[in-house]
């Protein structure tokens, strides 16, 4: 088939499925489709679709071995009418997720629809409450659930099993929506808008992470299943990325005779290595994430699944390259960390945040978007969170959008890292009715990393020498090293001594 502009090239399950995995390693979990009691249309209808897909029904099951990880796949037909839901195919899609889910296996899904199957009408519909069940099933046991949306994908299986990925992609220039445009127009009489219901319109609006074509699907997806399914099989990396005697330990006192007014000045170097740059030098298996999943996407918030040393987790980063006075952090990038965390705990993956923001938004649209709130959810959910934590003060932390990302199990902070209630010009105003003061107030609140070592706010300061900014690939190697060996100590930790620890030092911080 050749394509077009506005309509990419349409695969069918099976050429889709012997794309991605491993050449003969396919097996067909699906069982005949039982006769069915049906109108002599109908039954017309379905032979013809058999005929021309050389399809039972309109999804296909089995498994298969993936970069020789072995994985489920559930997959649509759209040349089955249209890859419509009846409860035959709810039946074929709901046993091969419950079977994915005894035999503890990673689910891939490959939805293409035009939604419910008209036919069967409201049992038909319904089949999606169970649909949901089953795959709540699956991730409630810890396992990973991968979807890419393909050319279309509308109505209850967008908003059922196509909308529950831990990582959600789509085909390029596929049509993706709820309310199928055909069915708009008859109930409005006027065309649906235009370049909302694409692929590439949703991954602008953080509603789907990533568009991806087909060549690139098997390496996405094995990248993602490198972190969301390493919890309990991930091992050490090579001795040399191990932490080395230079790059400090909880003991080493990070003796510093810098005044904090310096500290603070280092960290707003704009040459300074952010999270990115940490990520490109010392993260393995990266998978970038994106947005809230509800239609937000706030640049100033970097999520991503990676490794560091070996040890997977879900990466939560305040993006210096996205944050400045006209774009500053907003309540939409706190609820997009929140789906990290979310994540995180669904998969029971550690949680690195990476905490580097000269504050969160002060605005009307901030208020009105529930900052504060939004703030304490964070807070809220990073300290019940069951998953390991652990939070860094990579740069400038100031404020509440600081503080959302700042509870964990461990807290560790690069030499030129602070934390304080505002940036000490703030301070300054409220203490001294000026900006003046701004030195004097960071040195008198104890902002720097060596001030909150010693308080035991800070578990570890890692040496910058003298500044990040002036070693950007050292560091971040530096930085990199113990991160993953703070990963695999937190993954060796008893969980519940673990949590317990956790809620033990925060009622007691300070006193």
């Amino acid at each position: 088939m050749t394509t077009t502009p506005d309509r990419p090239v349409r695969r069918d399950a099976r050429a889709l499925r012997d794309h991605v995995l491993d050449p003969g390693s396919w097996t067909s979990w699906d069982a005949p489709v039982a006769p069915r009691q049906v109108s002599e249309s109908y039954a017309r209808a379905l032979a013809e679709a058999a005929e021309s897909s050389h399809q039972d029904e309109a999804v296909v099951t089995g498994e298969g071995t993936l970069r020789g990880r072995r994985v489920a796949v559930v997959a649509g037909e759209f040349g089955f009418l249209a890859g419509s839901i009846g409860v035959a195919t709810a039946d074929r899609l709901i046993a091969a997720v419950e079977r994915a889910t005894e035999e503890g296996l990673p689910l891939l899904a490959a939805p293409v629809s035009g939604g419910t199957r008209m036919q069967e009408g409201t049992v038909a519909f319904l089949q999606m409450i169970g649909i949901t069940a089953a795959i709540a099933r699956h991730k409630q046991a810890g396992l990973a659930y991968l979807v890419y949306l393909r050319n279309p994908t509308f109505g209850g299986v967008l908003a059922s099993w196509g909308s529950l990925g831990h990582v959600t992609i789509a085909e390029p220039g596929a049509a993706i929506g709820f309310l199928g445009p055909r069915v708009y127009q008859a109930l409005y009489g006027e065309p649906f808008p235009e370049g909302i219901q694409t692929a590439e319109h949703l991954a602008a609006r953080g509603l789907i992470d990533a568009v991806v074509p087909h060549e690139e699907i098997g390496e996405v997806a094995d990248r993602a299943l490198r972190v969301l399914s390493a919890r309990n099989s991930w091992h050490h990396s090579r001795l040399e990325d191990r932490p080395r005697p230079e790059d400090g330990s909880d003991t080493d006192d990070p003796e510093d005779d810098r005044c904090a007014w310096d500290v603070v000045t280092a960290s707003r170097r704009p040459d300074r290595p952010g999270v990115r740059r940490l990520l490109r030098t010392a993260a393995t298996d990266i998978v970038g994430l994106s947005g809230t999943g509800a239609g937000e996407k706030d640049p100033g918030l970097l999520l991503a699944l990676a490794r560091f040393g070996g040890a997977p987790c879900v990466v939560l980063g305040q993006d210096r390259r996205g944050q400045s006075l006209s774009a500053p952090l907003g309540p939409g990038a706190l609820r997009e960390a929140r789906r990290g965390m979310h994540l995180a705990a669904e998969l029971r993956l550690p949680l690195v945040t990476l905490i580097d923001t000269p504050g969160a938004a002060l605005s009307k649209e901030a208020e009105e978007g529930g900052l504060a709130a939004e703030i304490a959810r964070c807070l809220q959910d990073l300290v019940m969170l069951q998953a390991p934590t652990l939070a860094v003060l990579l740069g400038q932390g100031t404020g509440g959008g600081a503080l959302a990302l700042a509870p964990a199990d461990r807290v560790l902070a690069a030499a030129n890292g602070w934390l304080g209630p505002l940036p000490p010009e703030g301070a300054s105003a409220i203490v001294h009715r000026d900006l003046d003061h701004a030195g004097q107030m960071a040195q008198e609140q104890g902002v720097r990393a060596t001030d909150l070592w010693r308080k035991g706010i800070v578990d570890r300061v890692v040496p910058e020498r003298p500044d990040a900014a002036d070693e950007p690939q050292e560091f971040c190697l530096r930085l990199g090293r113990v991160l993953g060996e703070e990963l695999a100590d937190l993954l060796s930790r008893d969980d519940v001594e673990r949590f317990r620890s956790r809620l033990h030092r925060y009622r007691h911080l300070g006193r």
